[in-house]
């Protein structure tokens, strides 16, 4: 009886993975530039970080300027899903063109430290509200989110050159 309980509740796990699995390969394979680019959040304030943003890394403003213009964790859970989204672009352009895999690889580094780096500040945040150390992950996590948003309009400008004022716009 036992055993019957416990490979029903297997296959049952299996079957739900592979379901959800099925549903992400389909959701990718239906992706375009334009429903990827309608997926990026707005509430970052990334454009308030740099006076060239989008065309060239780096920040101009302290971290504390940074904290407030990004809304604080409220732009830092924006920063964390765009991080995603623009990996995921990424990917697609890997998919459907001739792109530098140093590019790509960048890329995927990027999102993947910015993701961490925003999970970090956020639960400093809840322990110690905006303290010198959340202000200074936050900062890091905003200049490495400049970074990728630059190198990302690099690559659409090379690979996808209609899809860069939707990006543009959107960021």
């Amino acid at each position: 009886m036992l055993l019957s309980s416990v490979q029903i509740v297997a296959v049952v796990f299996v079957a739900v993975y592979l379901g959800r699995w099925r549903m992400g390969v389909q959701r990718r394979n239906g992706q375009s530039w334009e429903s990827l680019i309608a997926r990026l959040q707005q509430g970052c304030n990334a454009r308030e970080l740099s006076e060239h943003f989008l065309w060239k890394e780096g920040l101009s403003a302290t971290p504390e300027e940074t904290w407030d213009r990004i809304q604080g964790p409220r732009g830092l859970w924006a920063m964390y899903k765009n991080a995603q989204v623009m990996l995921e672009m990424a990917n697609f352009a890997a998919q459907h063109g001739d792109v530098n895999p140093m590019i790509l690889e960048t890329l995927r580094s990027d999102a993947m430290q910015i993701r961490a780096c925003v999970l970090k500040a956020i639960a400093q945040y809840t322990l110690n509200r905006a303290s010198e150390s959340v202000r200074m992950n936050a900062f890091h996590a905003a200049s490495m989110y400049t970074g990728m948003a630059a190198r990302m309009t690099q690559l659409l400008q090379d690979h996808a050159e209609m899809a860069l004022p939707e990006f543009v716009a959107a960021m």
